[in-house]
């Protein structure tokens, strides 16, 4: 999984949401099945923890809000879920 953006209008940007493209998931029926499950996101001294609450768009992409706001770097990096 990695982060593909933050969610964000035209004048906002929330940045304690991102939105995540899943592996192996092509459209929007799949992607449902990944709704309340947990994400991490690590970092050399620390790791944030995030829920998967939606779905966004039609291409297996979801939204997920994470406790707190997300630094700039964790753009494209990789997250994984917690058991």
């Amino acid at each position: 999984m990695k982060i593909v953006s933050y969610r964000r209008g035209r004048k906002t940007v929330r940045n304690n949401q991102a939105i995540v493209q899943l592996d192996n998931v092509k459209n929007a029926q799949e992607a449902k099945a990944f709704i309340g499950r947990k994400v991490r996101i690590d970092f050399p001294s620390t790791y944030i923890i995030g829920v998967i609450t939606k779905v966004h768009g039609r291409n297996g992409k979801v939204v997920v809000r994470f406790r707190r706001g997300l630094p700039g770097q964790s753009i494209n990096k990789e997250i994984k879920f917690v058991n």
